[in-house]
């Protein structure tokens, strides 16, 4: 998701490049603001679509991820959606910053703390009151978390089973046979029979660990669509007050 939203960075001097001829045209009325805003978001499209394209085939299978074809689709749909929200948030800050040096400093701050409180380094529990609010205006929690959604959404997949339990603690380079007795012990204690094929963690239980749990998948995705749109709304006000110099 850092690199989706990071390389839409690219599109920063497209519209600062052509401030010039954008106050020119629109002070002889050659079009209107709208007009130049619904025609710069249509443009981008095909090349997002040929980048999510590439970038969902070259990673879902690679690094194995769930959900076979349909599992695929949503993550295409997903990096698209991020590269069009990533795209319209970098097109309304290029409206709104003259320098390109100033605006690339801009980008990466916000979307250093976009990333910061997406919910990957610190969960939304963990999160401090005063802090939270930044959380949902996160680019990156969406479609991150539409992602972890798409990987884990399956109820009868297991991602941790008996002596797994101890993998990634201090006890994971203990013997297997001691590790079985651990679990009988375990068993005892806890009144419930624990063998090295019980399910302890399902793809429901990860999710609840992130604090994942207030939004579906397809929520995020309209979400993040939604950030983008209203980016361009954004964008389309900077240049309404930004550039009032029209001739009749």
């Amino acid at each position: 998701m850092s690199t989706t939203f990071y390389t839409c960075a690219d599109a920063l001097p497209v519209f600062l490049q052509e401030r010039y001829i954008f106050m020119r045209e629109t002070a002889y009325n050659a079009y209107r603001r709208l007009s130049y805003v619904i025609s710069h978001g249509l443009v981008v499209l095909p090349s997002l679509i040929f980048l999510s394209l590439a970038f969902s085939a070259m990673t879902f299978w690679a690094v194995g991820l769930d959900g076979g074809l349909s599992g695929f689709l949503f993550y295409f749909l997903i990096i698209f959606a991020s590269f069009w929200a990533g795209s319209s948030f970098v097109t309304f800050l290029s409206g709104v910053v003259p320098h390109v040096m100033l605006g690339y400093t801009i980008v990466v701050a916000i979307l250093a703390y976009f990333l910061l409180f997406s919910g990957f380094f610190i969960n939304r529990d963990r999160i401090p009151p005063y802090w939270i609010w930044f959380h949902y205006l996160s680019l990156v929690k969406y479609p991150y978390e539409a992602v972890l959604l798409n990987e884990f959404q399956d109820p009868v997949k297991c991602f941790v089973r008996g002596v797994q339990i101890f993998d990634q603690s201090p006890l994971g380079e203990v013997p297997t046979s001691l590790k079985l007795r651990l679990l009988e012990s375990m068993s005892k204690t806890l009144g419930t029979n624990i063998t090295s094929s019980t399910c302890l963690t399902t793809g429901a239980d990860i999710l609840l660990q992130q604090g994942i749990t207030d939004l579906s998948k397809w929520n995020c995705l309209w979400i993040t669509v939604a950030w983008g749109f209203l980016f361009r709304i954004l964008f389309y006000i900077s240049l309404l007050f930004g550039s009032k110099n029209k001739r009749n």
